[in-house]
């Protein structure tokens, strides 16, 4: 992933964040006939491995599981909030009119080998894991045990867990960085009067990237 210097993001806690709150991944791995694409949610294990580990699981009809080779090195990207930013919120669009749209928007790239594995008893502590991670927040959570025992084996037949130990972490924040101090104050204003959630989450990226930059190295 190309990445101008001014929209890195090395804060692996906050691509973890970015990962734990976007948890759907669009995983990417090589095939016998080229990229093989398939969309997985996943659970962020940072308790194994230097960056954390992947896992989830894909349906046992699916042939992704079968062509994982050992040397065989995916990409899991994790999108963030995004946002179409018109020049139409810019200061400078009426000061200069030397001003072009673009597109803000924050992703993680997780890289890694993945595997494939079909052991029941990790098959269910996964499920059981990525179900309470995603129900903690209901007041009535429901989990893996409320079903029948014979119903989750049944399950558990249909599906292939995969595993990703994390190699190399990327992450991206393009949040007007390049952009001039107004026009970056104009954004954030444009994007709050947006009645889109998506719009609110890319105004708080921004504002935030303005406070780094305000705050100067630490």
């Amino acid at each position: 992933m190309y990445v101008n210097p001014k929209h890195r993001c090395p804060d692996v806690d906050a691509l973890a964040a970015l990962i734990a709150s976007r948890p759907l991944g669009a995983w990417v791995c090589p095939g016998r006939e080229g990229l093989i694409a398939n969309h997985v949610p996943f659970l962020l294990d940072r308790s194994r491995g230097r960056l954390g580990t992947l896992i989830g699981h894909v349906s046992r009809a699916n042939p992704v599981w079968r062509e994982l080779g050992p040397d065989a090195t995916s990409v899991v990207m994790f999108q963030g909030p995004q946002a179409y930013i018109t020049p139409g919120w810019y200061p400078g669009h009426a000061e200069h009119g030397r001003v072009v749209p673009t597109w803000n928007y924050s992703v993680a790239h997780a890289h890694g080998r993945a595997r494939a594995i079909e052991d029941r008893d990790w098959l269910l502590e996964m499920l059981n894991r990525l179900t309470d991670e995603h129900e903690a927040e209901r007041p009535q959570p429901w989990r893996v045990g409320d079903a029948p025992t014979s119903f989750i084996d049944g399950m558990l037949r249909a599906i292939v867990g995969i595993e990703i130990p994390i190699d190399r972490l990327e992450g991206k924040l393009k949040a007007s960085q390049d952009e001039a101090m107004p026009d970056r104050l104009g954004t954030v204003r444009g994007l709050r009067a947006e009645s889109a959630d998506e719009a609110g989450s890319m105004a708080d990226l921004v504002m935030k990237a303005i406070e780094a930059d305000s705050a100067g190295p630490s």
